[in-house]
This record gives structure tokens, sequence and C-alpha cells, in this order.
């Protein structure tokens, strides 16, 4: 899967803002600060397209971005230790909720996690959440490039048998920094994303 052009389509905290457009969508989920944003920019070719902030929490809309007017990816708000108000964070919550569960043209999901560390209890929900709705999942364990070479394989060892996944399911280490792991996630977005369509 090669990208081309990529325009941020739409921003929207409803799904009256939501794209009208059929095409599929392939949405990021992960804890606030796991690196989402830098991920998207790694798979689009560009820099600063999807914000990077070092406050966690800093996406809270939906963004949908128009890759090569054939699929959208969706950045969804982060989960986790998002700072604000109460009622303002539970509204997050439902608007993640609403989109994943309601949106037709949704293919699957891109399913961030910090490879240092062992799945947080928010991630271990949303894995049990997607796979009660059936939505496929795509495992990509950001920040690679924080670890020695040595250690990854021990890394994902830990983080496959948190989530109770076989060792046939693909988890895919990445690393925004390097760029390792990149056109391996591309191939699974594309699999997964036009063999649901067919």
């Amino acid at each position: 899967m090669k990208i081309i052009n990529v325009n941020l389509a739409a921003v929207a905290v409803k799904p009256a803002g939501f794209p009208e457009v059929e095409l599929p969508e392939m949405a990021f989920v992960g804890r606030s600060n796991v690196g989402k944003s830098s991920l998207i920019n790694s798979l689009i070719n560009r820099k600063a397209m999807a914000r990077v902030s070092q406050s966690p929490g800093k996406t809270r809309t939906i963004n949908f971005y128009d890759i090569d007017s054939k699929m959208y990816f969706v950045d969804l708000p982060g989960y986790g230790f998002a700072r604000g108000p109460k009622e303002e964070i539970a509204g997050w919550g439902k608007m993640i909720e609403g989109y994943l569960k309601d949106r037709e043209q949704l293919k699957g999901i891109i399913q961030l996690l910090d490879i240092r560390h062992k799945p947080s209890a928010q991630d271990l929900q949303m894995v049990e959440w997607l796979k009660h709705y059936e939505i496929p999942i795509v495992y990509v364990l950001t920040k690679m490039d924080k670890l020695k070479r040595s250690q990854v394989a021990k890394h994902v060892k830990i983080i496959r048998e948190a989530l109770g996944e076989p060792t046939s399911t693909l988890m895919i280490p990445f690393s925004s920094e390097t760029k390792q792991g990149k056109e391996e996630l591309l191939t699974a977005i594309e699999k997964v994303t036009f063999t649901q369509t067919e």
C-alpha cells in the first residue's frame, strides 16, 4: 500500500460531522501519549498533519484523514490520563464508543500499545470491548526504539500473554523514529480494510 495524497477531511465531535462518503475506515485507538499522532504522520509521510503533543489527551475530536480518496484513517481521542473536567472526559468516552459501535464504514482498529509496558486496565477493557463487537484488531506496539533490539521479542511476548492472544495474532513493533514496522503495518491495513470491503 503506497500513500500519495492525504487531506484532513473532517474534524468532528458528533456523528453529524462525520464524512458522508461511503469509503472504508480504519480507526486508531490507544492510551493518551502512546504515540498515535506520530504513528499516523509516519504512515502518511507528513511531519505534522496529525498534531503531536507532549501533553497527554490533546486529541479531543475525531479526525478523518482522506487517504488517496480510497479510504479514511480515523484518529480517535486517546483514553487514559487526559486532563480535563470529568464531564468532558466522560463525553469523549461516549463519543469514541458511539463511533466504534455505530459506524458502518469502520473496517478495523489499529490498537496502539506501548511496547515497554504491560497493557493497562483501560487497554484490556478496550480490547475486550472491540472483541465483543467483533471489530478486527491490528496490534501496533509503539516506541520500540526505546528498547534494545534484544529486548523486543521478550516485551512482545509479555504483551501477547497479557492480552491472551495466540502466537498467530499479528503484533507489529513500531518506531516512528526509525519507521521500522511501517511497511508491515501498511500491508496489514490494506488487507483488513479491503478484505472487509469485498
